[in-house]
């Protein structure tokens, strides 16, 4: 089965209510795909919980995996690879498998992160 991976424009688009990713959102669930991001992913969107309904309740159906020092260190790697400099998005981009859908506002980054990777069936939908 495939998973969906949520980078933090998805995590914002949920946050801000969007119709649109919210209905890939409740898409998935009913599909029992699991929807996975990093802990990075998260930080880079959490700013005011009192005012984050909507993203701390998406978060409740997202596995958030640690970004660790392993994790790093190979993002480090992968982003010298594809010649890019975002450490989140490399290590979003090692989470992800063959045949998973990513859901990402970043697309041109993303695509040259799976594509030193040589990962040609990531599905790579833009938010």
């Amino acid at each position: 089965m495939n998973r969906v991976v949520l980078d933090a424009g998805a995590l914002i688009a949920l946050d801000r209510n969007d119709r649109a990713m919210w209905a890939r959102l409740v898409r998935v669930l009913e599909q029992e795909q699991d929807l996975i991001t990093h802990a990075g992913i998260v930080g880079q969107v959490w700013r005011k919980p009192n005012r984050q309904a909507q993203l701390a309740r998406s978060l409740k159906f997202v596995d958030v995996r640690p970004l660790d020092l392993e994790l790093a260190k190979e993002s480090g790697l992968l982003m010298a690879a594809a010649k890019t400099i975002d450490v989140h998005d490399a290590s979003l981009a090692l989470l992800c498998r063959e045949n998973d859908v990513l859901y990402t506002s970043d697309v041109h980054d993303l695509t040259a992160l799976l594509s030193a990777r040589r990962l040609t069936s990531v599905k790579v939908v833009h938010v």
